[in-house]
């Protein structure tokens, strides 16, 4: 995952479109090497080194995502949101004025990472793709580093002007929990003496809402309509062949389906009894 973030970096620092406005950073190769006394690139290098991981709690998110796939859901809890801190320097080689080239560097650097307020989708790489929400990315943070002369003697080297960039992505880190679809819950109405939790049984009532899912030949029908015959109610499938309708009172009712040139009708009892469902095989 943080390996995936680093190329992400390297793909947006390395984008063909920036050979016109940032000449100097196209030219430059992208590292992530620790830049101690020994880091002496033989070409124009900018360098990223991952300083600091640590979670992101004012990005964590309590709720849980619920995902359909294969007549199962999948409740996924919320992710770790992980920080990732780089401290980007500029190492040019040639030229005559070493100094005004990595301020030119460093410059252009802030200027392109300082335009994504948040990761284009198209330079995610790996398991980054897809992630949600977008990742946000802050172009400098400084108080990663309070004294960053006591960190540039930590690792053995030189003070050197540099920048830092804050990246945080989404973490998997708990197995999502599998269970069956629900195919019917039921609502009960009525009136309650107060600060008592159980309904007057003469006053109670309840309804249902079902689900289920459309196929054929096996495969998920999308954008079919279902509807519950004398009940006014329908509903469209969704990308999955899923449906929900309600809320209806007890009893049979007939299942009418509609999907292009195809249809089926059939009888149902909400509840259903145990075992039972209220899929449909075109």
């Amino acid at each position: 995952m943080i390996q995936d973030l680093s190329l992400t970096l390297q793909a947006i620092l390395d984008d063909p479109s920036l050979s016109t406005k940032y000449p100097e950073l196209a030219a430059a190769q992208i590292a992530f090497d620790r830049p101690d006394e020994s880091f002496k690139p033989a070409q124009t290098t900018v360098d990223l080194y991952l300083f600091d991981v640590r979670e992101n709690t004012e990005l964590k998110s309590n709720e849980p995502v619920i995902e359909r796939k294969n007549g199962q859901t999948l409740t996924h809890p919320g992710p770790l949101r992980v920080s990732c801190s780089y401290l980007v320097t500029a190492w040019p080689v040639g030229g005559t004025d070493l100094a005004l080239q990595e301020q030119r560097l460093l410059s252009q650097v802030f200027q392109v990472l300082s335009a994504y307020p948040k990761i284009p989708a198209s330079f995610l790489k790996g398991q980054l793709s897809g992630q949600t929400p977008p990742l946000p990315m802050i172009a400098t943070l400084p108080d990663e580093l309070k004294n960053p002369s006591e960190f540039w003697t930590a690792i053995g080297n030189k003070l050197r002007t540099s920048l830092t960039v804050t990246a945080t992505v989404a973490m998997e880190v708990f197995t999502p929990v599998v269970a069956p679809l629900t195919t019917t819950s039921v609502l009960r109405i009525g009136e309650r003496v107060t600060d008592q939790e159980e309904l007057i049984p003469s006053t109670m009532q309840e309804v249902f809402r079902i689900g289920g899912k459309v196929t054929s030949a096996g495969n998920a029908v999308a954008g079919a309509i279902v509807t519950l015959a004398g009940s006014g109610l329908a509903a469209r499938t969704d990308a999955d062949g899923q449906y929900i309708i309600g809320a209806v009172h007890s009893g049979p009712y007939v299942l009418q389906v509609q999907s292009g040139t195809s249809s089926k009708q059939v009888n149902i009892n909400i509840p259903a009894a145990a075992g039972s469902n209220y899929d449909v095989q075109l």
